[in-house]
């Protein structure tokens, strides 16, 4: 059995359009896999965002931490290990101010981690972390293009700060003009959908 990682972001419950289209890939993921689902909601259960002692902590060679230190590493020791354990990832989020939400950037800071998830050499950072699929269903309101006057700083970013431990095999499916009227959600649905289905048979065809 395999184990996929769900990681979703969106404060708007059931009314999520990232949730829903996550769910719906989490569906036809299992329809090709065996999977175990590890469930990580960031709203429900929002992080701590990193304080002194988990910065001070994750800085240091764990034995010279403190039990206050070690402590302040407790979740997020949770958190790398539930990633390290995934054979796959979802990540479905909303766009907040053009990039991800405050919420996932807490985990984000979590899991990137100096010495645990990614070491540091005279030209870069190598990441610790086995690669393996990572999908992110990303929901915005307008078209997120600089041509249309809205940047997307979220599929860089979480290319880039994922890269950093390793995780390089991302796929984004971004849900463009949520709040343009019927039609633009069913282009939206149509193209979701199809990703979808395209994901689960590239998934069934490496078993």
């Amino acid at each position: 059995m395999r184990v996929l990682l769900y990681v979703s972001a969106s404060p708007r419950g059931a009314a999520s359009h990232s949730r829903r289209i996550g769910q719906a890939l989490i569906g036809q993921l299992r329809k090709a896999a065996d999977l175990r689902v590890i469930e990580r909601d960031l709203s429900s259960q929002p992080l701590l965002h990193p304080d002194r002692a988990f910065v001070e902590a994750s800085l240091m060679a764990p034995a010279g931490r403190d039990a206050r230190q070690t402590e302040a590493l407790g979740l997020p020791e949770t958190l790398i290990a539930e990633l390290k354990a995934a054979d796959l990832v979802v990540i479905a989020t909303p766009m907040h101010n053009f990039t991800v939400p405050s919420v996932l950037k807490a985990w984000i800071d979590h899991v990137v981690r100096p010495g645990r998830t990614f070491r540091s050499t005279p030209s870069s950072k190598v990441g610790s972390l086995r690669d393996r699929p990572i999908f992110v269903v990303a929901a915005c309101g307008p078209i997120a293009d600089a041509a249309a006057g809205q940047e997307d700083f979220l599929t860089p970013y979480l290319r880039y700060v994922l890269g950093i431990v390793g995780l390089n095999n991302l796929s984004t499916l971004r849900l463009d003009s949520l709040n343009r009227g019927e039609a633009a959600m069913e282009r939206a649905e149509a193209s979701a959908a199809s990703w979808i289905l395209e994901k689960a048979g590239s998934l069934g065809a490496v078993q």
